[in-house]
Order: structure tokens, then C-alpha cells, then sequence
């Protein structure tokens, strides 16, 4: 063998099984938390039976913890809202599992159908309405773990939200 080939340089990867990582069992990164979401929300078996309307409030469940991290099912009737807010120091992912959510954010409103996903980091601002005829199901998945929810004053289209002082 050539002594400059990238094989007796780097080894032939099926020849070192030792290099190769283990699959993981919980996601770390951004691109896995949103795969983790997408997956779950495929699969209808983990959460379509558990879905409850309220027309009082959003209905919620926890359907998954895993370190650091956790899945939460959202429903919400015609009419229902979050309120404008951020999730304080945890990263997100927002999917849309049935019917259609409006979010509003500073910079714009965005309708987000069935299959629709959002990735979001601290401190992002935004307000989720279900401005349609139809109820609708949502996924949030939050790391870490959702600890507050600061809401923010109203603002005007494209201008940055405030928060609200007691």
C-alpha cells in the first residue's frame, strides 16, 4: 500500500469499530431536538389518544422528559392564545400536529399548518393564536426544561417587544 493514502493515514473506518460512536439515546443538538420533535409527531400512537379540548383554557400535557429536556402537548380551541412571551433561558421547537396556529413575532405573522416547525433560543418573543374555526394540536419541546415564561407587553408590528413590569 502507498504510504500517503488516506487509508494508511486514517484507517479503514470498518477496521476500528472503536472510532465509531454509539447512536445516542437522547438528542444534544438543535438539528436532533427538531428530528426528536418531527419523529413524535409522526408517530400519532404516542399522542393523538391523549388530546383534550377545554374551552376554558389550553389544554397541556408533559408527554416526555429526558435530561435536560421535555415534551410538552398543547391544544387550543378557536380563540385561544398564549399571550405574548419568551421561554427564558430555554431553546425550543414548536411543531404543529393538527389544525393551524398563527404566531406573531416582531418581525411578522406567520400561519403554521400541519407539519409547520419552529426552532426557537432564548429569549424569542412571540405570541401563538388559534385565530381559525377549527381546534388545532401542538408539540413544544423545551431545553432545558421550561422554567418560566415571561410575558411581554403588546407592541406594535416590527418594533421589539417589552416585558411587562409588575
Amino acid at each position: 500500500m502507498n504510504s500517503d493514502s488516506d487509508l494508511q493515514i486514517a484507517g479503514d473506518i470498518l477496521e476500528v469499530p472503536h472510532l465509531l460512536q454509539p447512536p445516542r439515546e437522547h438528542p444534544a443538538t438543535v438539528a436532533e431536538f427538531a428530528g426528536l420533535a418531527r419523529d413524535i409527531a409522526a408517530d400519532r400512537s404516542q399522542w393523538a389518544h391523549l388530546v383534550r379540548y377545554d374551552a376554558t383554557t389550553r389544554w397541556y400535557h408533559r408527554l416526555r422528559t429526558g435530561p435536560g429536556y421535555e415534551v410538552w402537548l398543547l391544544s387550543w380551541v378557536p380563540g385561544q392564545g398564549s399571550g405574548r412571551h419568551d421561554h427564558g433561558r430555554s431553546s425550543g421547537v414548536l411543531a404543529v400536529l393538527e389544525g393551524t396556529l398563527t404566531e406573531h413575532t416582531p418581525r411578522g405573522t406567520h400561519a403554521l399548518a400541519p407539519g409547520a416547525q419552529r426552532v426557537f433560543a432564548p429569549g424569542y418573543v412571540h405570541e401563538v393564536v388559534n385565530d381559525t374555526l377549527e381546534p388545532a394540536v401542538s408539540l413544544h419541546l423545551y431545553h432545558p426544561g421550561l422554567t418560566e415564561m415571561p410575558m411581554h407587553a403588546a407592541t406594535a408590528p416590527h418594533c421589539e417587544a417589552r416585558p411587562v413590569t409588575a
